[in-house]
């Protein structure tokens, strides 16, 4: 019986080249969308609604949700918070619903409903992540929401992280260039991680806005249990 493969998609822009309705889709967003969510369900909400659009987020929150939104990293006026995983407080969403709308992350998702699954992946939850799809055993594609369809680095770094546990013990197979080169820069990045940071774009953008604050939250590893699965619209906390 053929091994399961997993491949990386660098930019939600390629992704009609890697569909595969028998593919499990891992989202990540690193900075921040992907890493908020996990907090989230991970400090009580009961599930986060990503949202794609400014329009449809206005509505979420005229509907009385807890909106969570930003774009180009600045909270929208209306929203009760913005996109750092630090908003997502038990006092703020424990035992409630949220809404969410980033600039790339809550897009991304979407891009995944025809497939096996939908999970949300970040550092925090990345061995609850790998634990959730060695028991799936099904072909996993690693989606990485770049910044408006660019390739970023944090992102492709996950991605070689958690290809690099999904083969350890030969329960996957690569056959695909993307994740040998997610494997080779995650290879190169976590003998200094915190230092590698600092080269990425995001890492400036979120510095000149003040938001730079969760950048040693982000790539910490493995604080999270909880994999966000989509289930129809809706992001869900299953606990690893």
């Amino acid at each position: 019986m053929p091994k399961p493969q997993i491949e990386v998609c660098f930019s939600p822009l390629l992704y009609e080249k890697y569909h595969n309705e028998h593919n499990i889709v891992v989202v990540c967003d690193i900075l921040r969308a992907t890493t908020s969510i996990c907090t989230a369900l991970g400090n009580g909400a009961t599930e986060v609604i990503p949202v794609r659009s400014v329009e449809e987020a206005r509505k979420y929150k005229e509907r009385g949700y807890i909106l969570a939104g930003e774009r180009d990293g600045k909270t929208l006026d209306f929203a009760d918070f913005g996109n750092s995983p630090f908003n997502f407080t038990p006092e703020r969403v424990k035992g409630k619903p949220v809404a969410y709308s980033t600039t790339n992350g809550t897009k991304a998702v979407f891009l995944g409903k025809d497939s096996r699954g939908v999970i949300v992946g970040a550092f925090i939850n990345l061995m609850a992540v790998a634990r959730y799809l060695m028991r799936q055993q099904q072909n996993v594609l690693v989606l990485c929401a770049g910044w408006k369809g660019k390739f970023c680095l944090e992102d492709s770094i996950f991605a070689g992280a958690l290809a690099e546990i999904l083969i350890k013990d030969g329960a996957f197979a690569i056959e695909c260039d993307a994740t040998n080169a997610a494997l080779d820069l995650w290879s190169i990045a976590k003998q200094y991680l915190m230092e590698y940071v600092q080269k990425m774009a995001q890492r400036e953008r979120l510095r000149k806005l003040g938001l730079d604050d969760v950048l040693d939250f982000c790539f910490t590893l493995n604080t999270s249990d909880i994999v966000p699965v989509l289930k129809e619209d809706r992001l869900i906390p299953v606990k690893l």
